[in-house]
């Protein structure tokens, strides 16, 4: 088996990144990310330390938003419309889950179209659907497609399984992956018979976020398979493939960590420079 890596993928976009970096440069701006966090949950920490260090490498800028745990849903949403009016910011990202009090829908509603670079919004979540060019991408199924388009793998005709229905990944993925011509089932944990749809498909897909749910059970021999997940189990970081069982199946697979998470934050740097172009 041949282990499909983020880092490579990292590296490849930040050499494209570096052109229209320059070209903005020129004209001013500097690419910058609006973190809107919430209290000091140690995810969310690790997270941004994450995004500093990725936009600092190419010379973009995040500016943290930090509010206390107990903040009014009144001062959030002044933060959002800050953000929104404030011409120096061209992306914003809230962390989530907020806390229990908080009107999480409400909130990311304010975010402008034009600076949801995480996908927040019903109109970037339409248009994901609707697959045109029109606004932005969510950015895990986005490093889904970037890194199998880094590894030069053609999904047109493919029989391609997606284990996971939520609006964050399993359904935007489904339809990205449509538009790349692959041919597409969507499938979750109630499934009926999911181990033998897994083990007829070309590629599989697994963001059900279930510890190491895909075991040798689902998979067929040479196929690919992406591991979205991300879970701990016994103190440890794991994806939702059993990734010893994918080393007996599989020709290609993502790890975790290290996989299709690691190419998530350039895809956020990606949106956060596209809507910088655009303004």
């Amino acid at each position: 088996m041949e282990e499909w890596r983020g880092m490579p993928v990292v590296q490849a976009l930040a050499e494209d990144f570096k052109v229209r970096l320059e070209k903005l440069a020129k004209d001013g701006k500097v690419p910058t990310l609006a973190v809107i966090r919430v209290g000091e949950r140690e995810d969310d920490l690790s997270y941004e330390r994450g995004l500093n260090k990725r936009f600092d490498s190419v010379g973009a800028k995040v500016v943290s938003k930090v509010l206390p745990v107990d903040v009014s849903q009144e001062k959030l949403e002044d933060t959002v419309k800050e953000c929104n009016e404030d011409g120096s910011i061209h992306g914003i990202l809230i962390f989530r889950p907020l806390p229990k009090g908080l009107d999480e829908k409400a909130v990311t509603a304010l975010v402008t179209p034009a600076k949801d670079v995480d996908c927040m919004t019903e109109y970037n979540i339409a248009h994901t659907f609707l697959q045109d060019k029109e606004g932005f991408e969510p950015c895990t199924p986005a490093a889904v497609m970037e890194l199998l388009k880094h590894y030069g793998y053609d999904l047109t005709g493919k029989n391609a399984v997606v284990v996971g229905r939520s609006m964050v990944v399993g359904k935007p993925l489904a339809m990205m992956l449509t538009k790349a011509n692959a041919t597409v089932t969507i499938c979750h944990t109630k499934t009926r018979g999911l181990e033998e749809i897994c083990k007829k498909a070309d590629i599989i897909c697994a963001c059900a976020g279930v510890p190491e749910m895909i075991t040798d059970e689902y998979m067929g021999e040479g196929q690919v398979i992406i591991d979205v997940g991300i879970n701990v189990k016994d103190g440890k970081l794991v994806g939702d493939v059993d990734y010893e069982a994918a080393g007996r199946h599989a020709a290609f697979a993502t790890p975790v960590p290290g996989g299709v998470g690691t190419v998530t934050t350039s895809c956020l740097l990606m949106n956060t420079i596209k809507s910088a172009e655009q303004k």
